[in-house]
């Protein structure tokens, strides 16, 4: 067992121990390394101000992931290199540094360290096609500026990131094989003692072990949302248990009817699994979130909060995904919806944690629509998530599944509407009146600042409909938002 972290900084190799286990990666670059070119803005991994570049090597391949520093522990930068606004230019500005200079890309500029950093991420991004406006929008979506504007950025990064990358971390990227490849290892990391530690278990073994001994630690995965209790509500989590680490636990098994999700596969991951299964669920995931956050936060860990609102669990239950647990060396599976008890509750035993998820995929007779509403387009938080699942025979509806997110304590099935969407012609909307109206008996909403209870039901019951009249045919142009942003299409 390890009890130290180790990553890379500017060439050399950082060995850190005795640290709290809640030490963020931005605190440690700021207070630690006193390395201040990194901002903190809303510290809760909304406005990118903070982003810092993790370089890994990944199946032999060198990766560049930019992440939200603010809400990132910095035990989980272990194995990878750390690299900071303060780190680019090397006798002289970047290629995205002089961009944004060029472009007049920064005012006030407290912005810019985070743009030039999610910049640098897209100019090391591999690319199958020419970089275009939507695609760099996209990459900054979880970055924002109040000052500038986006169209100077926008045509920064246009500037630099559309030739194959050509500065010293791409000329030195065999090197940074051997280093980071010698970072590697199987050891289990244990940072502390057993009151207060950050564990990284190595395998699935070793998490459930720890685990068992210490039901009352916190796992985190990306630590989107665990990382919020430190920095808003300035909890004190003296147990951390990291599954960063954990072999096999991000593994994605793609089969013919279903597609296995380990519980640490990130969203950005996923997100051409999803895509594959529906252009809808590709379409959630590009807004779930911005790329920092969609980088590390993962498809179990947005299930294992049990949060209301969170996007992909009603997606998921109107697929029919099932869920599995482990406790121990004891495995046990449930649909995902019945994970859901209550507000703040799930189906989980002390010591037993999420391992993966099985999607299943549609069949020849299904047509699936899920739509996330939301005040903003990019990186927001669901007022109401609408996931449908219609099994068609012929013009009539043989079964439904819908799920929603945002419209009670946990996500959930409209049971009422499901039964009365049974036998309905699709092509005759006379017949829709009865689930369209048991929608509303199904939930009693959410009263918020997001929306308000009246808001919620009725866009519930507006997003069944949608999904009826797209089911029946009707081109889906007629009923989506068409993106400004060069010919994207939300959706289909």
């Amino acid at each position: 067992m390890r009890n130290e972290i180790r990553f890379l900084r500017g060439g050399r190799e950082v060995r850190l121990s005795g640290f709290s286990p809640t030490l963020t990666l931005l605190d440690y670059l700021r207070l630690h390394e006193r390395a201040l070119g990194t901002k903190e803005g809303c510290a809760e991994g909304d406005c990118g101000a903070c982003t810092v570049v993790l370089r890994r090597c990944v199946d032999g391949h060198v990766t560049y992931a930019p992440v939200n520093s603010c809400i990132l522990f910095a035990g989980q930068a272990d194995g990878a290199e750390v690299i900071a606004v303060d780190d680019l230019a090397n006798g002289g500005l970047h290629p995205v540094q002089q961009a944004m200079v060029e472009s007049h890309g920064s005012q006030c500029g407290f912005c810019t360290p985070g743009f030039v950093m999610a910049l640098f991420g897209l100019y090391h991004a591999p690319r199958k096609g020419p970089l275009t406006r939507a695609a760099v929008n996209d990459f900054i979506a979880g970055n924002l500026c109040r000052c500038t504007g986006y169209r100077p950025i926008v045509d920064a990064a246009l500037a630099a990131c559309t030739a194959p990358p050509q500065d010293r971390f791409a000329e030195d990227e065999p090197e940074a094989v051997r280093r980071l490849a010698a970072l590697a290892d199987d050891a289990d990391v244990l940072v502390g003692d057993d009151r207060r530690f950050f564990a990284a278990p190595a395998s699935i073994a070793s998490l459930a072990d720890i685990y068992a001994s210490h039901p009352d630690a916190v796992l985190v995965s990306g630590a989107t949302d665990v990382g919020l209790w430190i920095t808003k509500q300035l909890r004190d989590l003296p147990k951390i248990i990291w599954l960063g680490r954990v072999r096999g636990l991000d593994a994605i098994s793609d089969e013919p009817d279903a597609v296995t999700f380990g519980a640490t596969v990130t969203h950005q991951a996923a997100m051409p699994h999803l895509a594959a299964i529906d252009p809808d669920l590709g379409a959630l995931l590009r807004r779930f979130a911005g790329r920092q956050v969609r980088t590390v936060g993962t498809i179990g860990g947005n299930i294992a909060n049990g949060s209301p609102i969170g996007d992909t669990p009603p997606a998921l239950i109107a697929l029919g995904s099932t869920l599995i647990l482990q406790q121990g060396d004891t495995t046990r599976t449930l649909p995902l919806e019945d994970f859901f008890i209550a507000y703040g509750r799930q189906d989980r035993r002390p010591g037993e944690f999420v391992r993966a998820v099985r999607v299943a995929k549609l069949g020849p007779d299904d047509c699936f629509r899920c739509y996330k509403i939301s005040k903003r387009f990019d990186s927001d938080i669901s007022a109401v998530m609408g996931a449908f699942r219609f099994t068609r025979n012929g013009d009539h509806i043989a079964a439904a599944r819908i799920a929603f997110g945002g419209m009670a304590a946990t996500p959930r099935r409209a049971a009422g509407a499901e039964a009365a969407l049974a036998g309905v012609r699709l092509s005759d909307p006379t017949t829709w009146s009865a689930a369209l109206t048991a929608v509303d008996a199904d939930f009693s909403p959410l009263d918020d600042q997001r929306g308000s209870a009246r808001y919620r039901r009725d866009t519930a019951r507006a997003l069944l409909r949608k999904a009826l009249i797209e089911a029946a045919g009707t081109p889906t142009r007629e009923t989506r938002v068409v993106d400004i942003r060069e010919d994207a299409v939300v959706g289909r």
